[in-house]
């Protein structure tokens, strides 16, 4: 099984893979390659055409340009969350306005957003929101909670928050789709989350009576949980593609470890290699069945639950061909640089958390469990 692409696919990726040849050079800060990728109406091809400033493209071209981004090095984006996930929910939901106001700096790579969903006690659990927005009574809401977990929060210009604008609500009730500017001293404290790699990409947040402008309410006051759940539903498709690019080529990284090891030898190890490289198969082949599908909730955590597990075992995998050596850092440790990881190091660590985030897989198989299955419903605890 493979996908099928035809002759003006093939064209549009030699453009794809001749433009990323001359500009990924590698030397561009993360926010000036957002803008090299804006002035060539890179972002947002998979959009309808609106006059955004981006180009359009098909379905199996936004799969041609996923893959060869992916196999071209080029820097790691720092514009996906507005672009991947913000613009779909506006095109979805949003005003003409809102589409008019936001959509044009994303698709410039001039305005950058993190997202403001995870807090302290709503981690996968997402009903659990208790940031709250209360109507400022000058046409604006003031916002005061913690959120956590939010990736590159302190490089963003904009966040979209889930928040809480009926104190009385419980659970999914009563929660508001707020976008909020992050320019705001004094209001506004984000504080980076250093991670055992050493990075920290990921924050806390906390909003002290931040504004949010009435008019930049996504689907309507108490419609947030509605609104949310649609986002989510978009970070699935054309980018598990891509992902599955990356991580061939962990895996090329891998066996060539293994090779220089002598741990290739070993014919557990041997078999370990082939099961990674033939579950990374299946995961394209399914990535390319259910391409463009529904994606209902099932075959979205069915996915998280196969790529999550499947990229664990490959960091476990990476130090079990390395042996002793794994556990040794590259360089000189010292206080003040204490992180010098190589590339399988950072992998192994990196993906302890991918059972994690994007939704643990235990929250994943209860999905299964009761929008596919059937099963009852798990009880919730008291709160």
């Amino acid at each position: 099984m493979d996908f099928a692409f035809a002759a003006e696919d093939e064209a549009f990726r030699g453009e794809a893979r001749e433009w990323l040849a001359g500009h990924a050079d590698g030397t561009q800060d993360r926010r000036t390659w957002e803008r090299t990728l804006g002035k060539s109406g890179w972002i947002g091809i998979g959009w309808p055409e609106g006059g955004y400033g981006n180009r359009t493209a098909t379905l199996t071209q936004q799969v041609v340009w996923a893959e060869e981004y992916a196999r071209s090095g080029a820097p790691a984006r720092s514009g996906h969350i507005g672009e991947k996930l913000l613009a779909p929910t506006l095109l979805a939901h949003g005003t003409d306005e809102q589409k008019a106001r936001f959509l044009p700096p994303v698709a410039a790579g001039e305005e950058l957003w993190c997202q403001g969903y995870s807090e302290p006690g709503a981690g996968s659990d997402l009903a659990g929101v208790r940031t709250k927005a209360a109507p400022g009574g000058d046409g604006t809401y003031r916002i005061s909670g913690q959120k956590i977990w939010t990736s590159l929060a302190h490089e963003a210009d904009w966040c979209f928050v889930l928040a809480r604008t009926d104190p009385d609500s419980t659970r999914h009730h009563g929660l508001t789709f707020l976008l909020v500017p992050m320019d705001q001293p004094g209001r506004i404290e984000v504080r980076p989350i250093r991670q055992m790699t050493g990075t920290s990409e990921f924050n806390e947040v906390f909003f002290d009576g931040a504004q949010a402008r009435a008019d930049h309410v996504v689907g309507g006051e108490g419609n947030g949980w509605r609104v949310a759940m649609s986002l989510l539903g978009f970070e699935r498709g054309v980018s598990t593609l891509a992902q599955q690019i990356g991580f061939a080529q962990e895996l090329t990284q891998v066996v060539r470890a293994a090779v220089q090891t002598d741990a290739v030898a070993d014919p557990v190890v041997r078999a370990l290699l082939v099961r990674q490289w033939a579950e990374l198969r299946v995961m394209r082949w399914n990535a390319l069945r259910t391409l463009g599908g529904s994606g209902d909730a099932g075959a979205s955590s069915a996915a998280k639950l196969l790529w999550a597990g499947w990229h664990q075992r490959l960091g476990e995998l990476s130090m079990l061909v390395r042996g002793e050596r794994a556990t040794v850092g590259p360089g000189e440790w010292s206080a003040s640089s204490p992180y010098e990881l190589d590339a399988l190091q950072q992998l192994f660590l990196f993906s302890r958390a991918d059972t994690i985030y994007g939704g643990s897989d235990q929250v994943q198989r209860t999905i299964i469990a009761e929008r596919v299955l059937g099963l009852p419903r798990e009880p919730k605890g008291v709160v």
